[in-house]
């Protein structure tokens, strides 16, 4: 269905992120959120959600300018993606195109942000032993949730340099909903850079073409507003990261989005005039952790897609009102 791509690639990269309680493990949480910037590596990673397997290969290197990464899928349709200095590139029928960088959470291996903060009253944060993956030695840590309103989450980290591993999202009986994976890794050494020195070539010129229409990038992007839309029922520790008025694809008109994030989970809200549309229907709909409820109230269609349970979803839609302009 479409809104995959429209709705889901909006939740965003999070701003902060999950508390954690003792020192050794927010020693942990800190390296990992940098190995995956700081650190050269090329291996292959699997991705699962429901019954559906992606396999991807990710090389990554440091180079004195900035960090480049290239990412290749090994099935179905051939893709691949470059990213540099906060610019994503994908190679399209032998061309380089510039696509939009500010959507779509974090990327494995660089799932966790940058910044931590004390949030240790959404999660309980432990040390739950040691473990191999792809031939490499592992901390595991645990982030169990104070509440039902969200997914357990369950990290790897190489012991060595801190590398993120593996990932994965639990439910409430402990079954995985969707992971990450290292299959093969080589952390360090020599890799080939040969793609580094045409990607740059080709990021110069296809910035000539790209700095012409930033006014236009910037309007994708959406404009800061208040709205006067508000969510009386969040899970606790969530906090608005973000409210924007955008246009997107197969809308007639611009949508207001509203992200909330407690630091490791990400909800949106979208709001826009309800029309005959096909979008236009109650229903549920998930995939992996990600779980999508759109209703139609007062002639809008409100749309919640959160890295949440689904009752957590279909509480925070019945809670939206219009509060009017402040």
């Amino acid at each position: 269905m479409r809104w995959w791509g429209g709705f889901c690639g909006l939740l965003l990269a999070m701003g902060s992120a999950h508390a954690v309680e003792g020192r050794p493990t927010l020693d942990w949480l800190k390296t990992a959120a940098f190995a995956a910037h700081q650190t050269d590596y090329s291996g292959v990673f699997v991705y699962q959600y429901d019954n559906h397997v992606e396999t991807s290969r990710i090389t990554h290197v440091v180079e004195t300018d900035s960090e480049y990464e290239k990412l290749e899928s090994l099935d179905g349709p051939k893709r691949e993606i470059i990213r540099h200095h906060g610019q994503v590139w994908c190679y399209i029928s032998h061309k380089m195109v510039q696509v939009d960088s500010q959507q779509g959470r974090g990327r494995f291996p660089a799932l966790l942000p940058e910044q931590l903060s004390t949030l240790s009253e959404n999660y309980q944060v432990k040390e739950a032993g040691m473990e191999r993956v792809a031939g490499y030695n592992a901390q595991v840590i645990l982030f169990q949730p104070r509440d039902s309103l969200r997914f357990a989450h369950k990290i790897w980290v190489h012991t060595d340099t801190g590398l993120l591993l593996k990932a994965a999202v639990l439910d409430d009986k402990n079954q995985i909903i969707e992971q990450y994976a290292f299959t093969q890794l080589k952390i360090g050494g020599e890799f080939d850079r040969s793609w580094v020195v045409s990607s740059k070539a080709a990021g110069m010129a296809a910035g000539k073409s790209v700095n012409s229409r930033a006014a236009a990038d910037a309007v994708k992007a959406g404009t800061p507003v208040n709205s006067g839309w508000v969510v009386d029922a969040l899970p606790a520790g969530f906090k608005k990261t973000m409210e924007i008025l955008r246009p997107m694809r197969g809308k007639h008109a611009p949508v207001t989005q509203l992200v909330f994030s407690d630091g490791l989970s990400a909800i949106s809200v979208f709001i826009e005039p309800a029309d005959t549309d096909e979008d236009d229907v109650n229903g549920l709909t998930s995939r992996g952790e990600v779980n999508l409820y759109h209703k139609v109230v007062d002639k809008h269609l409100l749309t919640v897609v959160g890295e949440v349970p689904p009752r957590t979803v279909m509480q925070v839609l019945d809670s939206v009102r219009y509060n009017g302009q402040k």
